[in-house]
């Protein structure tokens, strides 16, 4: 199947999220490189199933207003690019950084951001943790299969401005690790303000969009060390 074959449900996808056709192109085109490269750091690559795994998936974050109104979105661990590409293409008006500490993938988000032209994304070679410029500006960070939630905790908490919010997508809830983020994001200034069941396409199960609010100022001893987060996770 090629990117032109994933058309159909990509005008769905246009249609549900009220995208213009010159972003379904950008969409179509993403795809495209995502199949043709084979620097793509995924193993989901045909657009038969990346439509659904990667472009639908990293859409439904639209459902949330706060992700529709934010000026500046910052996508950690992001890998072949998902969701921060597509919100790129959904939310022109939005500063989207693409944070990745891997120089490989770097130059492949590097090399898709100039050829599909979104002159709204900009990729930060770089671990979440050491990225200072970033810290205190961002409206939303979003992290998608990164790490255990209380380390994806530890790296969005800092980046984030007061009132800004952390979009992070799970699978099958588990209570067990729930409380140990909770224990996390209470250390860091965040509060957990939904967990919303969504289900980007049909035969997605368990697909869960967790919302935290930075409500106060993270302390000042965060972000740990490079790799601190991991070996000792906050609230573990």
């Amino acid at each position: 199947m090629t990117a032109d074959d994933a058309r159909p449900r990509l005008q769905e996808l246009t249609r549900q999220y009220d995208l213009a056709a010159h972003q379904r192109d950008r969409l179509a085109g993403l795809l495209s490189l995502l199949e043709g490269d084979e620097r793509a750091p995924t193993a989901v690559r045909s657009p038969e199933q990346a439509v659904d795994v990667h472009i639908a998936d990293s859409l439904v974050a639209l459902e949330l207003e706060v992700v529709r109104s934010a000026a500046t979105i910052a996508d950690l661990g992001a890998g072949a690019g998902f969701p921060g590409l597509a919100l790129a293409v959904a939310l022109p008006g939005a500063e989207v950084r693409l944070v990745e500490s891997q120089r490989r993938k770097c130059a492949y988000l590097d090399d898709v951001i100039a050829e599909v032209g979104l002159e709204n994304a900009r990729v930060v070679c770089a671990r979440a943790e050491e990225w200072s410029e970033g810290e205190r500006r961002q409206d939303v960070v979003t992290a998608r299969a990164l790490a255990a939630q209380p380390v994806v905790l530890e790296y969005a908490a800092p980046l984030l401005s007061l009132g800004g919010t952390l979009v992070d997508w799970r699978g099958k809830r588990v209570s067990r690790d729930e409380d140990a983020a909770a224990r996390a994001a209470d250390e860091l200034g965040l509060r957990l303000v939904e967990v919303r069941r969504v289900e980007p396409f049909e035969s997605a199960t368990d697909r869960h969009l967790h919302v935290y609010l930075k409500t106060r100022e993270t302390p000042a001893r965060f972000p740990r060390r490079a790799g601190v987060a991991r070996k000792r996770p906050t609230g573990v």
